[in-house]
């Protein structure tokens, strides 16, 4: 196994590109550039080679690629139809496009973004020692992931399809549009009049100063999240929840209503926290998953 790994970690408007150092997780050369997530196919792959190219690889470098779902992370072929993100690379072998222009073409492996993120908090995050874990990821949409012992639980019984929560739904409704960037927004626009397009962080703002449609939909939206996910956790027998994303930053007004969320059902008794290394994890885990 190489110790040092060239890692691309893309989120829902972002990629970071870095070295990760198998021994002793050390990150270094790290650097974030913004995607569109609207844009082209050619754009998006060309922002990720571009991100890449900061590293001065040398040719044949072996990659590891974080990628949001849904994704074919074996064969490479993005399925991004009806997400509101990357449908411009619906139907890519995004094996086959980037490979070309990180000068790798076939040294690329894919794992999901939620479960980097998780595998990178179990290492060294906040589900380190964690025997049975979970994480959701809070942006764009939902992310999740489910770790048994480090190992990756993505079928089974015991956890949602494919360990996808945005699979699930509440109240006959996806649960991402109850619970996600544009849910939020939503939510505040309906409740306060608002139409100007407020953004999340804003309206996060809003609710710390007062405001108290922002403070509602934030109240809504994670407890709701609560609901949904705990019987999965439940029954997956998780120790520790990990919560990550850019949402996440809001931590003061999601702890709240997640926890409410969490007690309305029986069994649910576990750790609940705040990734602690939100930066480095992702990158780490798709490190070694990679």
């Amino acid at each position: 196994m190489t110790d040092r790994i060239a890692v691309l970690e893309v989120g829902g408007t972002h990629v970071t590109a870095a070295w990760v150092d198998r021994q002793g997780w050390l990150v270094s050369e790290d650097y974030r550039a913004d995607l569109a997530a609207d844009g082209s196919a050619a754009e998006l792959l060309d922002g990720l080679a571009a991100a890449g190219a900061t590293l001065h690889a040398p040719a044949g470098t072996a990659w590891a690629v974080a990628m949001p779902g849904p994704f074919d992370y074996v064969d490479g072929i993005a399925h991004y139809t009806g997400v509101g993100k990357f449908e411009g690379l619906t139907g890519v072998d995004v094996r086959a496009e980037l490979g070309p222009r990180l000068n790798a073409p076939g040294s690329i492996n894919f794992v999901n973004d939620a479960s980097a993120f998780l595998i990178g908090e179990w290492l060294i995050g906040t589900a380190r020692g964690a025997t049975r874990c979970a994480a959701v990821t809070l942006g764009t949409g939902v992310g999740s992931a489910f770790l048994d012992r480090g190992r990756v639980v993505d079928t089974g019984p015991d956890v949602p399809p494919d360990a996808e929560v945005h699979l699930l739904s509440h109240a006959g409704r996806p649960l991402e549009d109850w619970v996600s960037r544009r849910a939020i927004r939503r939510a505040y626009a309906r409740s306060s009049g608002d139409d100007s397009g407020t953004d999340v962080k804003e309206i996060a703002d809003r609710a710390r100063a007062g405001d108290t449609h922002a403070a509602a939909a934030f109240e809504a939206a994670f407890q709701i999240l609560g609901e949904v996910v705990a019987p999965w956790l439940t029954r997956f027998g998780a120790d520790q929840l990990v919560v990550g994303g850019s949402i996440a930053g809001a931590w003061d007004l999601i702890e709240g209503p997640l926890r409410s969320g969490l007690s309305r059902h029986p069994g649910t008794d576990l750790a609940v926290g705040l990734a602690s290394e939100p930066e480095r994890s992702p990158l780490v885990g798709t490190a070694y998953v990679g």
